[in-house]
């Protein structure tokens, strides 16, 4: 089974992915194995955006209107 075809954490993916950096930046896969961790590093990418597009649908900011009241709005954030 592949290790992405299981649930994994947000962690156990970031954890993942800097190890297949590593092994990418020391050059000593051979070019199919390269690609295949390639392959999997943009799976784990697009995995892990995912993730944190949810957290981020999630999350509410708290704020004191003017008349001294606490407020919940939704968290809009992404690059702007």
């Amino acid at each position: 089974m592949d290790k992405l075809e299981k649930k994994i954490t947000f962690e156990e993916a970031l954890a993942r992915l800097e190890e297949i950096v590593r092994m990418l930046e020391s050059g000593s896969a051979p070019l199919d194995k390269s690609l295949e961790l390639f392959e999997e590093g943009v799976r784990l990418v697009k995995m892990c955006n995912s993730q944190l597009d949810n957290v981020e649908q999630r999350i509410k900011i708290l704020s004191k209107g003017d008349n001294g009241e606490m407020t919940e709005e939704n968290f809009v954030g992404g690059a702007q």
